[in-house]
Order: structure tokens, then C-alpha cells, then sequence
């Protein structure tokens, strides 16, 4: 951390006001001005001041970078008052010392750290691809709130405050059999993906059939209980085994692909089940999530063409959740 203290001649720092002057009247040790003395120290004192000049001209320099150009005299003198950390004289080096070679002393050691300070350029441009920055910019940045909800969908103040304090009790029962449901063995046919496998987790949470976008309709003989087909439903004994990395990368995963698709009522499951295990005060990666999953529903919730009442229930859910228990009262739908 930069200290905030005035930095001075004797230390790393340059300080213009190093040497103080005094004005009025000539030190006490000062001769009378016009004496045989004064007229032999005046050289002395030309000297001396234009030195001090010299010193604050190439401090300048220094400090706008303009060193190099100020000649070797203004670099010794700012050598002089800055002092190198560790001085290192002239190291008696044998005449075919190569510094391309691992240093064998010492004083090989040294001068190669010198040979390699003074190969470094003034100034240094990164060369950056544009094309690799591409896939990692920020796109769809809205600081707006949610969208109003359709007239006549709109939820009540009493039915919002409802589902807080049933989302409350959830929460709460979830972390007091949170160990006993984590000790309870899987089922053999349970692998949770690992944390990195973001692919992994969007088959795991919403099945095969909605990750591959298949007619359910189509495939419904040949479903049954395949939790590997329709996904595994966000059990107690699985969620309590998600620790707070876990449950923040799923969340955006899932949310990632509720982007770009549409809503289901596996991934509205996943959704409640992973709010309930966010912990308070949100992280600001968790914060910011919640905050576009809301936004998301909301946008979803106007463009649903035939409006279901259970799917616009669902979405209203969610966003009374984020805005309303995590306090995100800027996105909260308005009674109706």
C-alpha cells in the first residue's frame, strides 16, 4: 500500500523542498558580504547552488519520465539522490564472463541483474488480441428494473408477503436438516457433476430431454423414472451437499441458459431450491445473479404469448423472491 507520507530527499522519494532555505538574513556563520572571504567562497557558493539547481532539474526530469534525455550528468545527480536499494560496486568479473550462462557467484549474479535492468525498455505496449477479449465481454447490461406484468397477472402485496414467509420457513428448515440429509448415502444412479462442468450440471438439473430439446410427447413411453432423461428433481440430499461455490455456479449456469431459452418447470425448481440455499448478505457475484434472473422472468413473463396461469404464477414467484427476501426492492412488482 503507498504511504500517504510527504516523501523526502534522503529516502527513495524526491522532494523539491529537500534543502531548506533561509531568508532575511545569512546564517549566523556567514561572513559580512563584500569581505576577502566572501570574495574567495563565491565560487564555492556558484557552485554549490548551481549543483542544487541542477538537483531539482533532473528530480523533474524524473518525474516525468524525461531521465533518459537529461543527459548523464542529471543521471548521476539523480543518483545521487536517490540512492539505489542495494549499491553494487564493479564487480571483478573474469574476461570471459558470458551472462547468457547461469551464474556461478555471487558477482556474476549481480552484474547479470544489472545487464538485465538495463535491457528493459522505457516503455512497454502490450499486444493484445481483440479476438480473444470478444468472447468475454459483458453484452445485455440492463440497470433497468423488471418489467411490469401483464394486466390482470399482477400479484397482491398479501400473496407476495405469503410467499416470503413460506420461502422463510423453507430456509430455515433447510439449514437445521442440513446435516442429517447430507450423511444420507445417494442413490447409485446420482453423479453430481464436478464444479467446472457447466454442460454437466444443465443435464443433471433439467435432463436430456429438455437440454436436447426433445417433443416430450415423443419420447413419454420410454421415460418411466429416468431421472437421467428428465433430470433429477432438487432433492434434499443433494442440494445439502452444495456448498456455496457449488450453488453459485449452477445458479449461473442455469441461469445463463434461461437466456436463451424458455421456461420449464424443472428449471423453476432448480431455481427456488437454489435461492433457498443462497446464504445472507449475498456475495456480489450471487447479487448480481439474482438481480438477471428476476429481469429474465420478468421479460419472459410479458412475452409469453398464451399466458399460462401456473408458468406466469411461477415467474412471479421468482421475482417476488429476489426482490422482496433479498431486498432487491427496486425489481418488485407493484400490488395490484
Amino acid at each position: 500500500m503507498w504511504s500517504s507520507g510527504v516523501p523526502s530527499s534522503s529516502g527513495t522519494g524526491l522532494s523539491l523542498w529537500a534543502v531548506p532555505r533561509q531568508h532575511g538574513k545569512p546564517p549566523p556563520s556567514s561572513p559580512p558580504c563584500g569581505t576577502a572571504h566572501d570574495a574567495r567562497q563565491g565560487p564555492q557558493r556558484l557552485g554549490t547552488a548551481a549543483a542544487l539547481r541542477l538537483r531539482e532539474a533532473a528530480s523533474l526530469a524524473r518525474a516525468a519520465g524525461l531521465a533518459a534525455a537529461a543527459g548523464g550528468v542529471m543521471e548521476s545527480a539523480v543518483e545521487e539522490l536517490m540512492p539505489r536499494l542495494l549499491p553494487v560496486g564493479d564487480c571483478d568479473l573474469p574476461d570471459d564472463f558470458d551472462p547468457t550462462v547461469p551464474p556461478r557467484t555471487p558477482q556474476e549474479y549481480l552484474r547479470r541483474v544489472q545487464i538485465e535492468a538495463a535491457r528493459c525498455p522505457d516503455v512497454v505496449v502490450a499486444q493484445i488480441d481483440p479476438k480473444k477479449l470478444r468472447k468475454k465481454q459483458t453484452v445485455n447490461i440492463a440497470i433497468s428494473g423488471c418489467q411490469p406484468a401483464p394486466e390482470g397477472y399482477s400479484p397482491t402485496l398479501k400473496w407476495q408477503q405469503q410467499q416470503v414467509a413460506n420461502f422463510s420457513s423453507v430456509r430455515q428448515s433447510l439449514n437445521k436438516h442440513r446435516h442429517h440429509w447430507r450423511s444420507q448415502d445417494l442413490d447409485s444412479n446420482v453423479n453430481m457433476p464436478k464444479l467446472e462442468d457447466e454442460e454437466g450440471w444443465k443435464k443433471f438439473c433439467l435432463g436430456e430431454r429438455v437440454y436436447s430439446e426433445i417433443d416430450a410427447e415423443s419420447d413419454n413411453e420410454h421415460l418411466g423414472i429416468d431421472y437421467i432423461k428428465v433430470g433429477f428433481p432438487p432433492l434434499l440430499s443433494i442440494v445439502s451437499r452444495m456448498n456455496q461455490a457449488t450453488v453459485t455456479s449452477v445458479l449461473e449456469y442455469l441461469i445463463s441458459w434461461f437466456g436463451e431459452k424458455k421456461f420449464t418447470p424443472e428449471l423453476g425448481r432448480w431455481f427456488y431450491a437454489l435461492l433457498a440455499c443462497l446464504e445472507k448478505p449475498l456475495l456480489p457475484e450471487a447479487h448480481s445473479l439474482i438481480r438477471q434472473l428476476a429481469r429474465r422472468c420478468s421479460e419472459v413473463r410479458v412475452l409469453e404469448e398464451n399466458k399460462n396461469e401456473e408458468q406466469v404464477s411461477a415467474l412471479n414467484l421468482l421475482i417476488c423472491l429476489v426482490s422482496r427476501y433479498f431486498d432487491q426492492r427496486d425489481l418488485a412488482d407493484e400490488p395490484s
